[in-house]
C-alpha cells in the first residue's frame, strides 16, 4: 500500500505519477511486494492523522482486503500522525525518511557505512518515541524503599539513544580522521581524483565498471550501490588517476542521512574533477539534476564560484531514438557528453573531456632535472603539456604546462 501526498514537497518539475513511480521503486529496493499504489490528494494535512476521516476509512478497507502489512507514505509523517494512522489502518506505517533509512540499513556493508546508517536511524527514532506501546507507560522504582516513581521507560529509551548517539559520533569522528589521513596520503600521491555523482539509478556504477573494468554491483534498482568504491584508471593524458563511485542521491534526502554520510561525501569535496552522471532517458532528468545540485550545495559545492571543475554526462542514450538524440544535442548545445555506459558509446569522448577538464587553469612551469631522473621526467610528460625540453651539462631543462594541483603533486614527489 503506497499513498503519495499530492501536496508534498516534490519539485514542480515532477508530476505526481513520476513521484509515485519513484516511491514504488524505492519500496521494491528492499524487496517489499507492492500490492497497491495510489495518489491521495489532500487539501491540507490533518494535524493528528494526516488524512481525512473518509480517506482513512476507505484505505482501511483496502488494507484489510489486500492483507497489507506495511503502508508507506511518500512524504513526511509526524510521530503522532504515524501512531494514529497505525491504529486506524491496523498496519505498520512508514514515511519516506523511514523507507530510505531502511534501504540504507540493508545495503550498508562496510563498518563505516553501518555506523552512519545506525546514527541516522537513531536520530530518526529519537523523534518517534511516543507512547505507542504499553511498556513505555510503566515506570521503574527508585532507590531504597521510598524511592518514588523513578524513571519512566520512555525516558530510559531516550537516554539510551542519546548515549548510543554520542558513542557513534565518537566512532565516526575516528573514521573521519582516518579517512582524512588517507585523503592526505592520496593528495601526496601524483594522481588526480575524479568523483562520479548523480541521482540514484542514473548508471554511475555501470559507467564506473566500464571505465575501470571493475565489478561493482550495478542493477536497475534504486540505491543498488551504497558504499563508495575507488579504482585506478588511465586517460589519454594521464598514466593514472583515481575514479570514485559515490552513493546516489534522491529527492527529499533525509537530513539525518546528509549529516551522517558527510564523511563519505567529503570525498567529493576533495576531488579534482566531478562527473555528474544523468539518466537523460528519464522523464524527470531535469528535476533529478536539481536534486543532485541541491545536495552538492549543502556540501559546499555550490555551482556558482566552485573551484572544482564539473562535467555533465548524459547517460543511457541507448534508450533514445535518433530523433530524441538530435533534440538532445540541440538543447544542450554540446556542453554535455552523451554516453551509453551499457554499450560503451561515447566513452572515448568522455575520457578526452575528462583529460581536458583536469588541465583547466594550467600554467607553464620550468624545471631543471638530472638527466638520470627518468621517473619524474616521465611523470611530467604524462601529466602535463611539454612546451620545451633541452638537455645540457646541468641535466634536462623542461617547460611544461601543469594545473595547480598537479604542480603541488610534483612538488610532493620532489620532497619524497
Amino acid at each position: 500500500m503506497l499513498p503519495v501526498l499530492a501536496s508534498g514537497s516534490a519539485s514542480a518539475l515532477r508530476s505526481p505519477d513520476a513521484k509515485l513511480a519513484e516511491a514504488v521503486g524505492l519500496t521494491n529496493a528492499i524487496a517489499l511486494d507492492v500490492v497497491h499504489a495510489e495518489i491521495v490528494k489532500l487539501r491540507a494535512p490533518n494535524v493528528s492523522r494526516l488524512l481525512g476521516t473518509g480517506q482513512i476509512a476507505r484505505l482501511a478497507g483496502v488494507v484489510a482486503a489486500l492483507c497489507v502489512e506495511v503502508v508507506i507514505i511518500d512524504g513526511p509523517v509526524t510521530p503522532v500522525q504515524q501512531r494514529n494512522l497505525e491504529k486506524e489502518l491496523k498496519a505498520k506505517v512508514i514515511d519516506r525518511t523511514g523507507l530510505i533509512l531502511e534501504i540504507f540499513g540493508e545495503r550498508a556493508s562496510t563498518s563505516e557505512g553501518t555506523l552512519q546508517v545506525e546514527l541516522a536511524h537513531l536520530h530518526y527514532q529519537a523523534s518517534r518515541l511516543v507512547r505507542s506501546w504499553t511498556h513505555l507507560e510503566r515506570q521503574r522504582g527508585g532507590f531504597g524503599f521510598l524511592g518514588g516513581p523513578g524513571e519512566s521507560q520512555i525516558e530510559t529509551d531516550r537516554r539510551l539513544i542519546r548515549d548510543r548517539i554520542a558513542r557513534l559520533r565518537k566512532e565516526l569522528e575516528d573514521v573521519r580522521r582516518t579517512r582524512g589521513l588517507h585523503r592526505t596520503n592520496r593528495q601526496k600521491a601524483p594522481w588526480p581524483v575524479v568523483a562520479l555523482v548523480g541521482y540514484t539509478n542514473a548508471g554511475k556504477s555501470t559507467l564506473f565498471n566500464r571505465l575501470t573494468g571493475a565489478e561493482v554491483r550495478a542493477e536497475d534498482l534504486l540505491f543498488a550501490t551504497l558504499d563508495p568504491t575507488m579504482r585506478a584508471i588511465k586517460l589519454p593524458g594521464h598514466d593514472k588517476l583515481v575514479l570514485s563511485d559515490t552513493v546516489g542521491f534522491v529527492s527529499d534526502l533525509p537530513t539525518q542521512l546528509v549529516a551522517a554520510f558527510r564523511a563519505t561525501l567529503e570525498e567529493v569535496l576533495e576531488a579534482d574533477l566531478i562527473v555528474h552522471v544523468r539518466d537523460i532517458s528519464h522523464p524527470d532528468s531535469d528535476a533529478q539534476a536539481q536534486d543532485v545540485m541541491k545536495v552538492l550545495t549543502e556540501l559546499g559545492l555550490a555551482p556558482e564560484g566552485r573551484e572544482t571543475p564539473m562535467l555533465t554526462v548524459f547517460n543511457k542514450i541507448d534508450a533514445m531514438d535518433a530523433e530524441q538524440r538530435e533534440a538532445l544535442q540541440a538543447r544542450t548545445g554540446g556542453d554535455a557528453i552523451p554516453v551509453s555506459a551499457l554499450t560503451g558509446e561515447g566513452l572515448d569522448e568522455l575520457r578526452a573531456a575528462m583529460d581536458i577538464a583536469l588541465r583547466v587553469g594550467a600554467r607553464v612551469h620550468r624545471f631543471v632535472l638530472p638527466a638520470a631522473d627518468g621517473k619524474r621526467l616521465a611523470w611530467l610528460h604524462s601529466h602535463g603539456d611539454v612546451v620545451s625540453e633541452a638537455y645540457d651539462d646541468d641535466g634536462v631543462t623542461i617547460e611544461v604546462r601543469l594545473s595547480d594541483k598537479d604542480r603541488a603533486r610534483f612538488a610532493a614527489m620532489e620532497l619524497a
